[in-house]
């Protein structure tokens, strides 16, 4: 680690800023100059910019000013920037939607930075692995308005340039076995996911690993988590639970968090032996149909 003081709340509402500034046409020098600094202040927007300083919401209100922003997209930024001060704190809860949306906005973010990702997940494979038909269907079963759905799932399928952009993010993902288990959609969907877990599994920073039902209990039958460590960014920890989402930040969560992800580690399958139970599962399948 590299010790930056860099969150993902500053990361994300540095790059809102700054395409915020560039959509007008302005360089740094210039915005500075607009919000009734010296030029040398260029470089205090720089810096929350790249997010190695966070923005205050009154800081972002004179360069909403500046760049004299329409209604909504200054209320959006100025909403932005209020919601990124909660995230910079030890822990963020996300109830209301607007929060949860700036939430997953700052998870994408980190995301994008991350170099190692390790995702605990007991009931349900992971959205970053799964086909875009088992997406298709969560939506459905999930209510979501049917004009909403194909835009959700594009973005939703986005999600994967973590494990397939250039210098990406190593991988690990602890399941349950009820996590493959579990029918979405038909079985026939349920076999092409499983498959595409076996190609993914093949990726040199992919690792998938089982946790069986014969390993008795860990960590992950608390609830599933997600663990970001990054070289640009303090590590963090992000929960989705129903009807709201919560991040951590704090140093002993971290360690907590980390020490779970450990014991779940020790009593899963390695890579190897999950590829064979995957494939066994798959067998299974096949045979009911």
């Amino acid at each position: 680690m590299s010790g930056s003081t860099r969150t993902s709340a500053a990361l994300n509402l540095g790059e809102r800023l700054r395409k915020a500034r560039e959509a007008q046409g302005v360089s740094l020098r210039k915005l500075a100059e607009a919000m009734g600094e010296k030029p040398s202040y260029s470089g205090v927007i720089s810096r929350w910019e790249t997010g190695d300083r966070l923005a205050k919401a009154e800081d972002v209100a004179k360069i909403v000013e500046a760049l004299k922003l329409g209604s909504d997209e200054a209320a959006e930024l100025t909403e932005f920037a209020s919601a990124s001060a909660a995230g910079s704190k030890s822990s963020w809860l996300a109830i209301t939607l607007p929060e949860r949306r700036q939430q997953l906005n700052a998870l994408l973010a980190a995301e994008a930075t991350a170099t190692k990702v390790t995702h605990v997940a007991p009931l349900l494979i992971p959205g970053v692995l799964q086909t875009a038909d088992v997406i298709r269907a969560i939506m459905v079963d999930g209510g979501v308005p049917g004009d909403e759905i194909d835009e959700r799932v594009y973005m939703r399928l986005g999600r994967r340039d973590l494990i397939t952009r250039k210098n990406a993010a190593h991988l690990e993902v602890l399941l349950e076995e009820a996590a493959i288990r579990r029918t979405i959609g038909s079985p026939g969907t349920q076999v092409d996911q499983l498959r595409y877990l076996l190609e993914l599994g093949e990726l040199p920073n992919v690792d998938i690993r089982i946790v069986s039902y014969s390993a008795g209990w860990t960590p992950a039958a608390i609830g599933s988590f997600i663990l970001l460590e990054s070289d640009q960014a303090p590590p963090l920890v992000s929960l989705d639970m129903a009807g709201s989402g919560l991040m951590l930040h704090d140093r002993d969560d971290i360690a907590a968090y980390r020490r779970a992800a450990a014991e779940v580690r020790e009593k899963a399958m390695s890579p190897a032996d999950t590829a064979v139970f995957i494939a066994r599962v798959i067998t299974e399948l096949e045979d009911q149909e």
